[in-house]
């Protein structure tokens, strides 16, 4: 059956929400998890910013990919805005089996997510899967990944045990995502040709020559590991607190607005809710869209009260 058609009695529900219909005070604390990405930190970022506005207490605990899966399915946590498909479809599939939660909205299309070489591997002539193994020294047989547990670094390891490609005999170098640019960056200007995980939206796109490598579709999925992000939400939360549910229902991001978000964070750095912060206060007709039919906690109209509260 459709994953729509699994979630469309709740999805039909919420849409039915009146317009104005405020949350009871025993909503005002809103828990979503953060996984370190920078792209997700952005989208949590304008998430804390808006329910400040509206009066709400967020909460933003960082966890990884599978503890934070583990906390929306145990009821730590409310909403989650960073379910990467089909990245992360072992961690959905097995929420979706729970029960538990259901998919308010696609908040972003357009990304991608593959394995990607820097400019110095131009001179390689690496522009696929298949060309790695032919030039595993000038690599130093190493990929680098993300933080560990992370779906993506799961299938690099499949790929390294079950030798794919020739990896048998390569390395994955697991980091945080500021980690693992920082040595790409270094690589870089050594001229060291780099092999690592990159995605879109991310600032590393303009800050670097990246060029993505074709050939993985069976790892990380047709055209360049191309991606969409969900939110996801516990079914008891959105049923006990409609309005703030179809905030999160409403709230969908573009991957240009994302790149100027994440260029904030990183390369300027600004906390997460103040960039958004600044972004919200130069496009309220974006707020308008999110905001439609939401009220702050205590009933009063939700899309003044967050432009007053970012002037």
């Amino acid at each position: 059956m459709p994953r729509t058609a699994l979630l469309s009695p709740i999805a039909l529900a919420l849409m039915a929400v009146p317009a104005l219909a405020q949350d009871p005070a025993s909503c005002g604390t809103v828990r979503f998890s953060d996984p370190g990405w920078t792209d997700i930190t952005a989208t949590n970022g304008v998430a804390t910013a808006l329910l400040k506005g509206l009066g709400y207490r967020p909460e933003r605990p960082t966890l990884s990919v599978p503890v934070g899966y583990e906390a929306l399915k145990n009821g730590d946590t409310d909403v989650f805005l960073g379910n990467w498909m089909p990245a992360q479809q072992k961690f959905r599939d097995d929420l979706d089996a729970s029960g538990q939660t259901t998919e308010l909205v696609q908040n972003l299309t357009g990304a991608k997510f593959t394995l990607a070489v820097t400019d110095a591997a131009t001179a390689t002539g690496v522009g696929d899967f298949a060309d790695l193994d032919a030039h595993r020294d000038a690599f130093q047989g190493k990929i680098y990944g993300i933080e560990p547990g992370a779906p993506a670094n799961q299938t690099i390891q499949a790929m390294i045990e079950t030798d794919k490609f020739g990896l048998g005999d390569w390395e994955l170098v697991e980091s945080s995502e500021q980690g693992m640019l920082a040595q790409v960056q270094r690589n870089d200007a050594a001229g060291v040709p780099t092999l690592f995980l990159a995605w879109a939206p991310h600032p590393m796109n303009v800050g670097l020559d990246i060029t993505y490598l074709s050939g993985g579709d069976a790892e990380f999925g047709p055209d360049f590991g191309g991606a969409t992000v969900h939110t996801l939400a516990r079914n008891e939360w959105i049923v006990a607190c409609p309005n703030a549910a179809k905030l999160f229902s409403q709230l969908v991001f573009t991957v240009d607005m994302e790149n100027v978000l994440m260029g904030k964070i990183l390369e300027d750095g600004m906390d997460p809710a103040d960039a958004a912060a600044d972004w919200i206060a130069e496009n309220p007709d974006a707020v308008a869209k999110w905001l439609d039919g939401v009220t702050t906690l205590d009933g009063e109209p939700g899309a003044q009260a967050v432009m007053a509260s970012v002037k």
